[in-house]
């Protein structure tokens, strides 16, 4: 079984609160670590899964179950289904106020996240689990075959990439076929879906046009964007936002888009094997949203990321912020010897960073002009970026 690096984190907070909530997108794992923590504690544990109507009717007087199981610890999986349960959750913490009472899981943030603003208000933490990192991944499986068939747990583990294409081929299926009009309580063409998904695969890494889009798809800007937010509340898309404190410059200011599983990446575009990935046109892009995510997922909470475009030129792809200090401009390369261009060091003169990175696809670390470092992924995640955030 697969060890989550967010296993200790969890068994911390439900010492400490009364519930914690695991957010992250289906089939990724939640309920697999949830149930590994119940090894953790010290108390019986009582499970329902809101999608089984036999585990929903236990609940027809949810005042009544949480004060039956007042000295237990109730999973509640797939919560976001019935957000009336908000309200009997507040009452019931305070009335018998222990950690470790309540564990939420959800597929969708916004009706956990309004819920939680709205009733659990210091009651509660919320984590999100991604899928596998590069810092999660057994020693058996390296880097490539990760970036190919992306974080999730039965198509990395998959025994071939035609399993793996498969696995994900159903899981695309159930988002765009049910779960996204489910979750959103709206009527989404599964056509328009999987023509929106289409093109953010073929223009992953690439800045948010609305309209591009929208005329492409014979849809409105404000529905692009509205399917856009239900992807990225979905945890399926990420939305890179632009650094644009530098008001003297005339600045691109939309988001960068990727979709933040490399897998469904790949299979979205009919890539199924690395000989044909390297002879993409969507490998560049490919290969900055899956360094991107890979750097995200290890980042502070008080470090944000974002990118940096000039009207004139400037740019970079990644700038890790902390409290309005640039920390390091980073530039992704697709490429075992790649060269920089005016444009990096242009957006480096302009942000002043303290480091100054270039992340390749090969293997060594070695010193460029102006003080640039080019090094492989995992020399970043594994040493640089830890020097880079003290």
């Amino acid at each position: 079984m697969l060890k989550r690096k967010m296993l200790r984190t969890l068994v911390t907070d439900l010492r400490n609160n009364p519930a914690v909530a695991i957010l992250g997108p289906r089939q990724v794992g939640k309920t697999t670590l949830a149930r590994q923590l119940q090894k953790q504690l010290k108390k019986k544990v009582i499970y329902l899964d809101l999608e089984k109507q036999s585990d929903v009717r236990k609940l027809g007087e949810p005042e009544m179950f949480f004060e039956m199981y007042k000295n237990d610890c109730v999973i509640l999986d797939e919560v976001q289904r019935m957000p009336d349960l908000f309200s009997a959750l507040r009452p019931a913490i305070d009335e018998h106020r222990k950690n470790g009472r309540f564990i939420l899981l959800g597929s969708a943030s916004p009706q956990l996240v309004r819920g939680v603003s709205e009733s659990l208000a210091g009651r509660i933490v919320y984590r999100e689990l991604t899928p596998l990192g590069l810092a999660e991944l057994p020693a058996s499986i390296p880097v490539s075959k990760h970036w190919l068939r992306g974080g999730y747990p039965k198509a990395l583990l998959a025994r071939n990439n035609s399993i793996a294409d498969d696995w994900m081929d159903g899981f695309v299926r159930s988002y765009v076929e049910r779960d996204l009009s489910d979750m959103f309580g709206m009527n989404i063409s599964t056509t328009v879906m999987r023509n929106f998904l289409s093109m953010l695969a073929h223009s992953n890494s690439g800045i948010w046009n609305a309209q591009n889009f929208a005329r492409s798809l014979g849809i409105s800007s404000p529905t692009a964007s509205r399917y856009l937010d239900f992807l990225e509340a979905s945890f399926l898309v990420r939305k890179l936002p632009a650094w644009f404190v530098n008001a003297k410059k005339r600045l691109v200011k939309s988001p960068k888009i990727y979709l933040r599983d490399s897998g469904m990446l790949h299979h979205i575009a009919g890539v199924t094997d690395l000989t044909q990935l390297h002879g993409n046109l969507i490998a560049g892009g490919s290969w900055e949203g899956y360094v991107v995510e890979e750097i995200c997922k290890q980042l502070p909470a008080d470090v944000q990321a974002f990118y940096y475009r000039t009207q004139a030129g400037a740019e970079c792809d990644l700038v890790l912020v902390r409290n309005l200090k640039v920390l390091a401009c980073i530039e992704i390369k697709f490429s075992l010897a790649p060269t920089l261009s005016r444009g990096f060091f242009e957006a480096c003169e302009d942000l002043q960073p303290n480091e100054k990175i270039l992340l390749t696809a090969g293997f060594e670390k070695y010193p460029l002009e102006n003080g640039v470092k080019s090094m492989p992924l995992l020399a970043f995640t594994q040493v640089e970026m830890k020097n880079i955030l003290k």
